[in-house]
């Protein structure tokens, strides 16, 4: 049984109550807390520090390829194409106005894509125009044939930059945005599952391991793949990005972020180590997965990208490898909805959780 002191604080009732500690939580934690100060918002996260896709990714500040924003704009139609380079666009503004750029070692170093084919450039003066609206620049995209030996990528037959994007520090991020959250009074549950969920119509109560729970007048789902467990009418397709990161690498040319194949594969430098993601159109099904794990196939298929493609004749030692678990769907477009009387959810960020959660946390404190 737990204490009256533990009942009257960490166990108390709260007016909101958001599951998940991750770029999404935190953001909407901070937009509620500053639009209403007087409200109570607690966070309750499972594990000891944030997991998911928020701390094992590839730190890319991600603003979306030329041939994303084509495959996008062919799926989607230009005007929801239009309103998520938009939020990723403000959301990455967002970053900068809140926190230095040495605290989270963010560089606008500008992104890069790969093509091996010129189908893509047949679109890119279709797409510039498009995106003026958005970036304000004559050129979001631009052809780059001369930086393709700079960077080293004998191998790439065209190069497509886009000044918008750039790299940061995941770790530090998240951290920046925990303290954010100290300074306006948002309270933690660390190393907390939540077990189960049962609405009223005078509340939610949220039940937790060892017979414990917290009661809120609201409750916000900020769990992205991990959502399914409690909103299974939701679209929610849970997809494991692995990565790996080389050793310094003598002389290495690369830099800025790199993007190939409409977006499925990824690298930047690192100092002078490569940092290389994705590959999982290789192996869908498998990957379509919470698990966080390597698999040998995917893992020597990335080692081979690097060999060809990245660092031709050079030699490299990997020195980690991990994988984060991002949530994908039939649409492109997050889900920032309520779901009944007293619950919300912001979910489903396609690999763009880092643009896109700034401006997530904003679109839902308007819901409350």
């Amino acid at each position: 049984m737990i204490s009256i002191w533990e009942q009257e604080t960490f166990y108390r009732k709260r007016d909101i109550i958001i599951i998940g500690a991750g770029f999404s939580g935190l953001w909407t934690a901070i937009s509620i807390k500053e639009t209403f100060p007087e409200k109570s918002v607690l966070i309750i996260e499972r594990n000891a520090v944030p997991l998911g896709a928020s701390t094992r990714n590839a730190g890319f500040a991600c603003f979306g390829s030329l041939t994303e924003i084509i495959a996008d704009s062919r799926k989607m139609g230009w005007e929801k194409t239009l309103d998520l380079v938009r939020m990723r666009f403000e959301g990455l503004q967002k970053i900068r106005q809140y926190f230095k750029s040495d605290e989270i070692d963010f560089e606008l170093s500008g992104g890069y894509e790969i093509l091996n084919n010129n189908e893509p450039l047949q679109n890119l003066h279709e797409v510039n125009e498009k995106l003026k609206s958005v970036t304000g620049l004559e050129e979001t995209y631009s052809l780059q044939q001369n930086k393709i030996k700079e960077f080293g990528l004998g191998k790439s037959q065209f190069l497509i930059e886009n000044p918008c994007e750039g790299s940061l520090h995941s770790g530090k991020l998240l951290q920046k945005l925990l303290e954010k959250c100290y300074e306006l009074k948002v309270e933690f549950l660390l190393g907390t599952e939540v077990k189960n969920i049962e609405e009223t119509s005078d509340e939610v109560n949220i039940y937790l391991p060892e017979d414990l729970s917290v009661k809120a007048d609201q409750l916000i789902h900020c769990t992205n793949a991990f959502s399914s467990t409690f909103l299974k009418n939701e679209n929610i397709i849970p997809a494991r990005g692995q990565i790996l990161l080389t050793e310094p690498i003598e002389n290495l040319k690369l830099k800025g972020t790199f993007h190939y194949d409409e977006g499925f594969y990824y690298f930047r430098n690192l100092g002078n180590c490569v940092l290389l993601g994705g590959g999982r159109n290789q192996d869908f099904k498998t990957e379509e997965t919470t698990a966080f794990e390597t698999t040998e196939f995917l893992q020597s298929h990335l080692e081979n990208f690097l060999q060809e493609v990245i660092v031709p004749n050079q030699e490299f030692k990997i020195a980690l490898r991990w994988s984060g678990i991002m949530a994908m769907g039939d649409a492109k477009t997050p889900i920032i909805k309520r779901l009944s009387e007293r619950q919300l959810c912001a979910v489903r960020l396609s690999g763009m959780g880092v643009a896109l959660a700034p401006k997530v946390g904003e679109i839902i404190t308007t819901m409350i």
